[in-house]
């Protein structure tokens, strides 16, 4: 008997197929498409960007109601019929949505349509958290769980990184050349073909704890920890920080007559957290993880202060670079402490829990300080990425002192 594969050391990839990571990679695309798309989509359908939005924020709400709820499901029952249920109504309802847009019908039947969008997308993200999240805990050594743990957050958050930064380039590459209904439509085929294909993928059956036994579910009430409630609102700072930010900067480019290349320039954060986020893997483990919040949102911080002086695109540039430094590193940071906080079989509830936080900050402020931008002035929607900044670092000083000093504890299985 040949025992070489018997002694070859279990990894991530050996039990998840190589083929699962692209497949992850593009099924999270319309969840990065959404929020932007439906933006496009109202403003030219109905010429109005405040309209546009606020149907934006309304999808955020959606997300922030039902986004642990589905989590919630799949702990359940199962990531497989949650999300083969979950993209197939989606579809449904974003088609639904470029319709009404485009008819004649009112306001409140595009708020019902943006909601009902917000409320049935997948969670793909915080479903392949939780999927790998298992695999490392019930077939990685312990002695090899939390580095694994770190390198897999760190791809994870590199992977959303390069999403959120070519998810509006695929947006306004399908509303130019297609049209303005073609991102959300575009969303939805996307969403039936690969959502499908993830939820299908043998990694997706329910998971099961070392002795072939369905991992038992904790209460609900576990999911209200204050540490973990904190965690929740750290990772909320950063989709503050990020809607904040893109909408910023596109008031800041409009205000140079260029506003199509705000998604470029965004790209000098985007591109430089994810290579920082995949670069977290070498830290000591003596930087612990409360530490690296503070010290990383600290970046952040600093960069949004001087953002205010970004009188010029060479200073937004540099702004932009440092703060993409933080915000990679930030993002494993906060997505360890939710594992590692995580109560037992509600592994996809956190995940979501975390995931939906995201996108409802990066919903409300995105609104938020187009507004401003458009009421006040530019100046002022830039002091928007400041005071996310500022939630980020007080939540990691809070999480300072719930966090016990001394390395993390091991993931347990």
């Amino acid at each position: 008997m040949d025992k070489s594969n018997e002694q070859a050391p279990v990894t991530v990839m050996s039990r998840t197929g190589f083929a699962y990571f692209p497949l992850a990679l593009v099924a999270r695309l319309p969840f990065a498409m959404v929020v932007i798309g439906v933006l496009t989509l109202i403003v030219s359908a109905r010429g109005s960007v405040e309209l546009g939005g606020l149907n934006s924020a309304v999808v955020g709400l959606g997300v922030a109601v039902c986004g642990p709820l589905i989590g919630a499901a799949a702990d359940r029952f199962g990531q497989r019929p949650t999300l083969l249920i979950s993209g197939a109504v989606n579809s449904v309802f974003l088609g639904v949505l470029a319709w009404v847009a485009f008819g004649d019908f009112p306001v409140w039947a595009m708020f019902l349509s943006s909601l009902l969008v917000g409320a049935t997308v997948p969670q793909i993200s915080p479903m392949s958290r939780a999927r790998l999240v298992s695999i490392i805990q019930n077939d990685i050594p312990v002695a090899r769980r939390s580095r694994t743990l770190s390198s897999t957050f760190a791809y994870e958050s590199a992977a959303d990184e390069v999403i959120f930064v070519f998810g509006p380039v695929a947006v306004g590459l399908l509303a130019t050349t297609l049209g303005a209904w073609a991102p959300v439509v575009g969303a939805a085929v996307l969403t039936l073909a690969f959502v499908t294909a993830f939820a299908l993928h043998p990694s997706g059956t329910k998971p099961q704890a070392a002795t072939g036994e369905v991992v038992p579910t904790s209460p609900v009430s576990e999911l209200w920890r204050p540490s973990l409630i904190v965690t929740v609102v750290g990772i909320f700072g950063v989709g503050m920080f990020f809607g904040s930010m893109f909408t910023s900067l596109t008031a800041f480019m409009q205000d140079r007559g260029e506003p199509e290349q705000a998604g470029l320039i965004y790209g000098v954060m985007g591109v430089g957290s994810a290579l920082f986020a995949i670069g977290i893997v070498w830290l000591s483990p003596k930087f612990t993880l409360r530490a690296r919040w503070l010290v990383f949102a600290s970046l952040i911080l600093g960069g949004a202060v001087f953002l205010q002086t970004a009188h010029d695109l060479p200073r937004m540039i540099a702004a932009l670079a440092v703060m993409g430094i933080g915000i990679g590193p930030l993002l494993v940071t906060l997505y360890s402490f939710g594992a590692h906080r995580t109560p037992a079989g509600r592994g996809a509830t956190v995940m979501a829990m975390l995931g939906t936080s995201i996108m409802v900050g990066q919903s409300f402020t995105a609104a938020a300080t187009g507004i401003v931008a458009e009421q006040i002035n530019t100046q002022a929607a830039l002091t928007l990425p400041l005071i996310a900044a500022a939630v980020a670092v007080a939540a990691g000083l809070v999480n300072w002192f719930l966090t016990p000093a001394g390395p993390e504890p091991q993931l347990a299985s």
